[in-house]
């Protein structure tokens, strides 16, 4: 408790003073100065000031060329079956939402249903209302005849399907050079043609939703059958850890997992069998799934779900090959509208009327919110593909309060005599069960105190140091970042150092204050406090297989405290290094040098 308090005080304030010594740079990437020019320390502006400074330059218009949407064109009809992927929540941001690990489900015609009927439980939807939308026929929007890629490479053999609305959309986001952007433009493109701001303000958490494209190709290239057959044969796909193998007898599931990898053989002879086949983290071996995911986890920043077995989740179900019936229903009570946990699986007798029911075709797209219990079916002779995104998993105000509240309670008993006094002596005369329907006044006067006290509570609540300690378990669970051509360029992975004729050569590039520098992305980075230090905790070199690796960070020292909460909080505008709220050059040197260093800043200008 005392840890999380300083650590709050420690940010507010800022930075507290203390010299040290120099860090080494030995090992730095980056030539440092040896004899840093002096220069006449200049006087402190504050952060927020800077901020405004800023803010005041002229942005990039929205409706520039980099960010404009481009029309799909309707293509032929795709005759082939797939099956299916679902992806939970990331989310991994947020401090905004979660997209996690994608699940791929690979359903047999044999196969009634993938899932089984599930409802989440613990909350209740209100009456939803079906919205259908209809993609019309597009026109192609004039543009580069070879639009570069977001990132060369697609979800197995590196070319993404010529011309298809997915890789258009991948090279758009390639121009745009915020990352925000790319994360509101990808998911405009996703529920497409239905506005974002619509969906958020009347749909989320409260109705099922179709969007219906009439275009096969919409989502072309994300994954396949193919590329499902070729992980298979090429990466170490485990059961049970990677794929699982499950059927439906008689309404209840029966998962047939063998021990070790999923070789070719036993897959496709369990699917032959009447299997359903779900890849739980298609994003650890598709580049174009992992593409996908990591802008799209900006979107939501609070990515919830990256266990892919819970049904407590937001769930964009895209379908990808093949057709699938679906019905959706609303939660059955009060108690299971929004709900906390997955539910287990229920027989046909237990459920009512669906809400919707339809069967969804490639480039078709379902949205419903956790508690709606959901079902679907293979139609006959031909298997499905879909790719499920699931959102928001434990993060609702409850969570944040169930996090908040024991710390705000020893707060207020460290800090308020109130809190620390003793119940009175005769309260079980008068309080519990038994005393509940007591008229007695001391009843009234006790029930009373509580409420006066549990009102005082918000004033001892850490609210910043839990959102921190949010912030840092969704730095945790991202997928590392995807970079545009401009950010690899203009950071240190676009350095032309290399090995050459027995030595490295275009060695000695270095930061000045001169030098302009902002984040890499948004969202990869956050300053979190502990124990009275402050560190930068970051996503970069995180795994694309959920928490394969511990979290990341650097310390940063109190110095330089003011100098990161304005590189944070100023993107995507650039600062001079020069500028940087520091007391010395060398600190400024330090702290930009070693964020270049972790691949966290760019330059505006690439560094020679």
């Amino acid at each position: 408790m005392d840890g999380l308090r300083a650590s709050a005080g420690l940010l507010r304030r800022g930075r507290l003073r203390r010299r040290r010594q120099p860090q080494p740079h030995s090992g730095s990437v980056l030539a440092l100065p040896l004899r840093p020019r002096k220069i006449r320390r200049q006087l402190r502006r504050s952060v927020a000031s800077r901020m405004a400074a800023l803010r005041a330059q002229t942005l990039p218009s929205e409706d520039s060329e980099d960010s404009r949407v481009e029309s799909t064109v309707d293509g032929p009809v795709d005759p082939l079956a797939g099956g299916v992927v679902g992806l939970p929540d990331a989310a991994r941001r947020e401090p905004y939402g979660h997209l996690g690990p994608a699940e791929l489900l690979e359903a047999s015609p044999a196969s009634r249903s993938l899932q089984t009927p599930r409802a989440l439980v613990e909350s209740q939807t209100p009456a939803a209302r079906l919205v259908e939308a209809q993609t019309p026929p597009a026109r192609l929007m004039e543009g580069p005849a070879l639009p570069a890629r977001l990132v060369p490479g697609s979800a197995m053999n590196g070319e993404l399907p010529w011309d298809s609305p997915l890789q258009r959309v991948l090279a758009e986001l390639n121009r745009i050079p915020s990352s925000r952007r790319r994360a509101a433009r990808l998911f405009e493109w996703l529920i497409s043609p239905m506005p974002p701001d619509h969906f958020y303000r009347r749909l989320w958490e409260r109705e099922a939703v179709l969007v219906r494209r009439q275009d096969h190709t919409y989502y072309q290239g994300l994954f396949s059958t193919a590329d499902l057959d070729s992980m298979l044969r090429n990466e170490e796909v485990q059961f049970g850890q990677h794929l699982d193998a499950a059927r439906y007898i008689n309404g209840r599931r029966e998962t047939l997992n063998p021990p070790g990898r999923a070789l070719p053989a036993a897959a496709w002879s369990l699917y032959q069998a009447g299997c359903s086949l779900r890849l739980l983290c298609p994003q650890a071996f598709s580049t174009t799934v992992w593409q996908f995911l990591a802008v799209l986890q900006e979107q939501f920043g609070s990515m919830a779900g990256l266990c892919p077995h819970y049904d407590d989740i937001e769930a964009f179900v895209l379908q990808l090959e093949g057709r699938k019936l679906w019905r959706v229903y609303r939660p059955r009570v009060p108690t299971e509208e929004l709900a906390l946990t997955s539910s287990p699986n229920f027989s046909q007798d237990d459920l009512g009327e669906p809400v919707l029911q339809t069967v969804l075709e490639p480039g078709d797209l379902l949205y419903f919110p956790r508690g709606f219990i959901h079902q679907a079916e293979c139609q006959d002779g031909v298997h499905s593909l879909h790719l499920t995104l699931s959102t928001y998993q434990r993060n609702t105000w409850g969570d944040f309060l169930e996090a908040v509240l024991p710390l705000a309670v020893q707060a207020a008993m460290e800090e308020n005599v109130e809190f620390r006094r003793g119940l009175p002596r005769d309260f079980m005369d008068y309080m519990g069960a038994q005393h509940s329907d007591s008229k007695d006044p001391r009843r009234t006067a006790f029930m009373e105190k509580v409420r006066v006290l549990v009102a005082r509570l918000g004033h001892f609540a850490p609210v910043d140091a839990v959102a921190d300690q949010r912030a840092k378990d969704f730095i945790h669970d991202s997928l590392p970042p995807v970079l545009t051509d401009r950010e690899r360029a203009l950071s240190v992975y676009g350095l032309p150092i290399r090995w050459e004729a027995g030595e490295p050569v275009n060695v000695g590039a270095q930061l000045t204050t001169e030098t302009e520098v902002h984040m890499l992305q948004d969202g990869i980075a956050r300053l979190v406090g502990e124990g009275g230090h402050l560190f930068l905790y970051y996503t970069v070199e995180n795994s694309r297989v959920y928490h394969l690796e511990e979290p990341k960070c650097l310390e940063i020292y109190p110095q330089q405290a003011d100098a990161m909460e304005l590189l944070l909080r100023s993107y995507p505008e650039f600062v001079r290094v020069g500028d940087l709220p520091c007391d010395s050059v060398e600190d400024q040197l330090s702290l930009a040098t070693m964020l270049y260093d972790k691949g966290l800043l760019l330059t505006k200008m690439p560094l020679t």
